[in-house]
């Protein structure tokens, strides 16, 4: 079992940064937080790295229910999607599985909760 789902799309990086947060949006996740690899690395330890960019997504009334039902599952969220520019210019985007993600965690509750938000992140990867 693959612990994500990834598409190549025919756009520029920024655009594919939009429609996914667009996508997203459409789903009900908001950005909580958005880190820039390549920056990071370049400030950090002065290195060129490719266009990569870390977007933490979260549907506020599923991270609740999850919460809820395990109060360490903060630690896994929020659900991480990633866009990438490879080296000829295309450009993918990831998310996280969060069924295989949270097999982990032993928690029958997590499941059912898991499992909804997976179909929302393949119907944001399918519509990119």
């Amino acid at each position: 079992m693959s612990y994500y789902f990834n598409k190549k799309v025919n756009m520029t990086f920024d655009e594919a940064i939009d429609k996914v947060t667009e996508e997203l949006k459409k789903e009900g996740f908001g950005i909580l937080t958005e880190i820039d690899v390549k920056a990071a690395l370049k400030k950090k330890i002065n290195v060129d790295f490719k266009k990569y960019r870390i977007l933490g997504a979260c549907n506020p009334s599923f991270a609740h229910k999850a919460l809820l039902a395990e109060d360490k599952i903060g630690l896994m969220l929020p659900c991480n999607v990633i866009v990438q520019e490879g080296e000829n210019g295309t450009v993918e985007v990831a998310a996280i599985d969060p069924v295989a993600s949270m097999q982990s965690v032993k928690n029958e509750n997590l499941g059912e909760i898991a499992a909804i938000v997976q179909l929302k992140i393949k119907q944001v990867i399918e519509n990119m």
